[in-house]
């Protein structure tokens, strides 16, 4: 069977590959010089390819790695966490090479499947080191991106307080609250202020949770209960959440920021470009294809892939729509503060870091 590129019917999908009962299968064709034989895939977690998010920037990762290899890309999207190990099995029988999965939940059932098939090379997005040799972790250390969102956040409030939420409470979820409120504790003792940061408490690790990475009524009642409090800029954390809470805001009727992660949502999901102050930036796409170019060339290796401040891996995104509603100071004040945690003189940690402390 032929495939067009981009252009692929669901029912041509479904009849040539039956044994993706709840995925999605698709092959695509870059234009460059094929590395012979060599067949790149990933498998989505149950927020698919189109969540704007961190599924969205990976799959983007694979799609520049093809192009630069001259090679097709098999993909299988994931609906439920039951179709973890088909998607992976599915993929493998298809002749894969490396399979990248997306997200801390296909853990483990991508170290099973590596484990029994120790011939194909496996990454794994937003997973630690698993000690394989046919596993490369792909992992970013957003603590200090998500301290300088913390920072701005503090700067921006004009209740005095901000607020933050997760979808489940997962080392990759967990790592954006940590240095979320971290970098709000550092704003106040630099400005003699009293900021209050809602949602999670770095402390005692607990915190305000979905229980999913779904845009439903549970991420919309996070949001509101923060609103109700009166937090006026907001950090949801866990793909489409994002979503539920920027309708959470529009029903307010209030002035309340949102700060993005993953990808710049005032670009990749321009809808509610008016409600963005910032967003940290997780390069998903850089470090997904860093692993699968090295792979296509023959240098995989299980030595993990991390994304930082100081190789620009992390980071965040401008202030777009809200450049002159923030302080004329704080573009520059937060560059300085992104030197020092470079630098070493400016602390931000995490037990979720990849990075050992």
């Amino acid at each position: 069977m032929t495939f067009n590129k981009f252009n692929i019917s669901k029912t041509a999908i479904a009849t040539a590959f039956t044994f993706l009962t709840c995925s999605t299968f698709i092959t695509q064709t870059a234009n460059a010089e094929t590395i012979e034989n060599f067949v790149p895939c990933m498998v989505s977690d149950s927020g698919g390819f189109d969540d704007r998010s961190f599924n969205q920037l990976s799959y983007e990762g694979l799609q520049a790695a093809a192009k630069e290899l001259g090679v097709e890309i098999k993909q299988a999207e994931s609906r439920t966490e039951t179709d973890f190990s088909g998607n992976l099995s599915g993929l493998i029988d298809a002749g894969c090479n490396i399979v990248v999965s997306v997200g801390f939940l296909l853990a483990d059932a991508t170290i099973e499947a590596a484990e029994n098939n120790t011939d194909i090379n496996f990454a794994l997005v937003d997973v630690a080191d698993t000690g394989l040799p046919n596993v490369q972790s792909i992992v970013f250390d957003t603590t200090g991106a998500a301290f300088l969102a913390g920072y701005a956040a503090a700067d921006t409030t004009k209740t005095g307080i901000v607020g933050t939420f997760g979808g489940m409470q997962i080392p990759a979820v967990t790592i954006f609250m940590d240095g979320f409120t971290q970098g709000v504790n550092y704003y106040n003792e630099k400005n003699n202020k009293d900021v209050k940061a809602l949602g999670w408490n770095f402390e005692t690790q607990n915190g305000l949770f979905t229980g999913g990475f779904a845009a439903n009524e549970s991420a919309k009642s996070a949001a509101v209960a923060l609103i109700d409090q009166n937090a006026d800029v907001i950090m949801p954390v866990g793909g489409p959440v994002f979503i539920s809470a920027a309708e959470a805001i529009i029903d307010s009727k209030k002035e309340i920021a949102m700060v993005g992660v993953d990808s710049d949502l005032f670009i990749s999901e321009p809808k509610y470009r008016n409600l963005y102050l910032t967003s940290v930036l997780k390069k998903l796409d850089e470090g997904v294809k860093t692993s699968v170019v090295s792979a296509g060339q023959g240098n995989f290796s299980n030595v993990a892939y991390i994304g930082t401040l100081a190789n620009q891996g992390v980071d965040i995104a401008p202030f777009h729509d809200w450049e002159s509603k923030v302080r004329p100071e704080l573009a520059a004040e937060l560059s300085a503060i992104k030197q020092g945690i470079i630098a070493g003189e400016i602390k931000v940690s995490s037990p979720a870091s990849p990075i050992k402390q």
